[in-house]
């Protein structure tokens, strides 16, 4: 089972009542967190999320609303005793900022490891059975949207491995792909097991303009996280400036690609409640939530 929290929904600067945003990503015993703002080790742990699950984090840009909070969530980590390394992925041309904002936390207890990911679409990395792949969005400076796939085997069958005459104790080594000998026969995994299971998707874009090529890379999600940094449609001209989008286009996105469920996030501080613009995106999309810091989700 993947879990996944949503612990802030905000964007620019935190709130009194709403921390910026980020998204876990929970998968046996190890999470990724995508983007880390100020604050971001006081949002996890109101959302229960254990800092010492994290193995990878990965940015979606430099702004400060989305790196700020590193120093502080690594000396948090450290802190609670960490040793195993930490992973970090993030646009190329990047390490040297990070490198820097770390500089005032050199003492941690655990080695940082810095990937840098190329600003096009075939940047690609591979975290805990995920696929992770990067589409470059369209904001003020290079910024990159991550999908997370993870590939699921097929349903193991007791009863055709029963009828072969499959000792149990090598059920195992076929339920993980492998292939066994036994009386003469060779038998592979696909002779044990039932039709193929759709594999299982979540896709995070923020912080960007509307261009199409969103759509296709969103496509068949199971959970669509996208940014809405305005409700209101009159602020079209103000998100497109800013390199932002509006509640209806992010719903436009999930509905154009497919995707079972949406999750708005990176809220304006302007915008008091995002509740009051809910019927805007779920006339487009009818499964869109407007979360509330904390948000959480089992897939």
């Amino acid at each position: 089972m993947i879990n996944v929290c949503l612990p802030g929904t905000g964007g620019t600067i935190p709130l009194k009542d709403r921390w910026l945003t980020c998204l876990w990503i929970e998968y046996n015993g190890k999470a990724a967190l995508i983007d880390c703002g100020e604050g971001t080790q006081i949002a996890l742990a109101e959302s229960g999320c254990k800092l010492s699950k994290i193995e990878a984090i990965f940015i979606t840009h430099v702004h400060a609303d989305h790196i700020a909070g590193l120093p502080g969530l690594l000396l948090t980590m450290g802190n609670h005793g960490r040793t195993e390394p930490v992973t970090i992925y993030a646009p190329i041309g990047t390490h040297y900022i990070i490198g820097n904002l770390c500089s005032i936390c050199p003492f941690v207890p655990f080695a940082l490891h810095v990937k840098e990911l190329d600003i096009d679409e075939e940047a690609h990395a591979e975290w805990n059975g995920f696929d992770v792949n990067v589409l470059p969005l369209r904001h003020t400076m290079p910024c990159l949207g991550y999908s997370f796939t993870m590939h699921r085997r097929p349903v193991f069958s007791p009863e055709k491995a029963e009828a072969m005459g499959i000792p149990k104790q090598l059920w195992s080594v076929l339920h993980k792909g492998g292939e066994i000998e036994l009386d003469g026969r060779k038998i592979t995994c696909d002779m044990v097991t039932d039709a193929a299971r759709d594999p299982i998707k979540i896709t995070y874009m923020t912080d960007t303009q509307y261009f199409p090529k969103m759509t296709e890379f969103a496509e068949r999600s199971d959970l669509l996280v996208c940014e809405g940094m305005y409700g209101d449609n009159g602020s079209d001209g103000k998100a497109h400036e800013k390199g932002h989008m509006l509640f209806a286009q992010s719903a436009a996105v999930a509905a154009d690609s497919g995707s079972k469920e949406l999750w708005l996030t990176h809220f304006s501080p302007s915008m008091d409640n995002p509740f009051d613009y809910a019927e805007i995106a779920q006339e487009i999309f009818p499964n869109t939530v407007i979360p509330a810091d904390g948000m959480k989700c089992a897939l």
